[in-house]
């Protein structure tokens, strides 16, 4: 089969179609015939070297979510059969013709999504599992709470946005410009904050939040915990500002007893199969009815071909998108 290989760390253009040997699949996974697959900024840190596949995923071709059909079953599948049609997260090699998924990891492509159903299918798994999780699960963000996400624009931001306030949220978001903040706010957000303008702290102090979701760390970190109200939950699941408080903005610590705050955050791409299956259990229980009443739409803002991946990625790195970019197999 045709895939996308990192043919070594560095820029989009290290990304090239080479001929692999097509999966097979055993066990519990399936063997998926990829008619969509999402671009996400995880996918980009492995091609850069930083961010290496778990063990027993496929090593040089990226992609954490896929739609399309189920060509093959390995012989333990019992949820699914040939010919059903699903959106799958994946711990890679989403780039590809055929991708392999383990059954439980694998959700039905949303009812009523009409004729770019496989599109907005591969949008969904690798942010709706990152923000049920973060948010709901180890956030505990409830019905009439206040949230903050981060990135509002991003793949994260606007399904954030839409759950959250699906579920019953006020919900807040920054952005990078003005387009971008009129974006979140189309969604559902109460109020956007460009933060290349305004300073979201400022803006939103006398409100503070509950629950805040942080894709960038740096000097966000002490401005969130003074934010944060009573009992208010920080939820990390990127550090793209870094890790660390540098100069004079330093962290009060005393806040975190004063106010009962939480800290937490996770990543999920090096999460055991268990885990993930029951997260999907939980997201088709929860999510999918919000999608398949349309109070939470994918929001696509291009497409490429596969064949297109390098174009993809520096896109993606431009950060000039509002939602999500979207690979389609031109070999299908």
């Amino acid at each position: 089969m045709k895939a996308i290989v990192i043919t070594e760390p560095g820029g989009p253009e290290v990304l090239q179609i080479r001929e692999v040997p097509a999966p097979q699949p055993t066990g519990s996974e399936v063997l998926i015939k990829v008619f969509a697959a999402g671009v996400n900024r995880p996918d980009v840190f492995q091609r850069k070297g930083n961010y290496p596949p778990p063990p027993g995923a496929p090593q040089d071709t990226p992609g954490l979510e896929v739609a399309g059909i189920i060509e093959q079953t390995g012989p333990d599948v019992t949820g699914w059969k040939p010919g059903d049609a699903v959106c799958a997260l994946l711990a890679g090699g989403g780039y590809a013709e055929y991708a392999l998924a383990h059954e439980g990891h694998c959700l039905p492509v949303p009812e009523g999504f009409g004729s770019e159903a496989f599109i907005q299918a591969a949008s969904l798994p690798e942010t709706i599992f990152t923000v049920w999780h973060n948010v709901f699960q180890r956030g505990r963000l409830l019905a009439g709470e206040r949230f903050l996400v981060h990135g509002g624009s991003s793949g994260i931001g606007i399904t954030a946005i839409q759950i959250a306030k699906a579920f019953g949220a006020e919900v807040f978001a920054t952005a990078g410009s003005d387009e971008k903040c009129a974006a979140c706010d189309a969604l559902g957000a109460d109020r956007s904050i460009n933060y290349k303008t305004s300073d979201f702290e400022e803006v939103l102090r006398k409100l503070g939040a509950d629950v805040i979701l942080d894709m960038v760390g740096g000097d966000y970190i002490p401005k969130n915990l003074r934010l944060l109200r009573e009992e208010g939950r920080l939820v990390f699941i990127n550090t793209m500002k870094g890790g660390k408080v540098k100069g004079a903005d330093e962290v009060d610590f005393s806040l975190i007893m004063r106010k009962r705050l939480t800290i937490t955050g996770s990543t999920l791409r090096n999460r055991g199969t268990a885990f993930k299956a029951a997260l999907a259990s939980e997201i088709r229980a929860n999510v999918w009815p919000v999608l398949e009443r349309g109070a939470f739409k994918p929001v696509i803002f291009r497409t490429f071909p596969l064949a297109d991946a390098a174009a993809a990625h520096a896109l993606m790195e431009s950060s000039d998108h509002i939602g999500k970019i979207i690979l389609l197999n031109q070999w299908t």
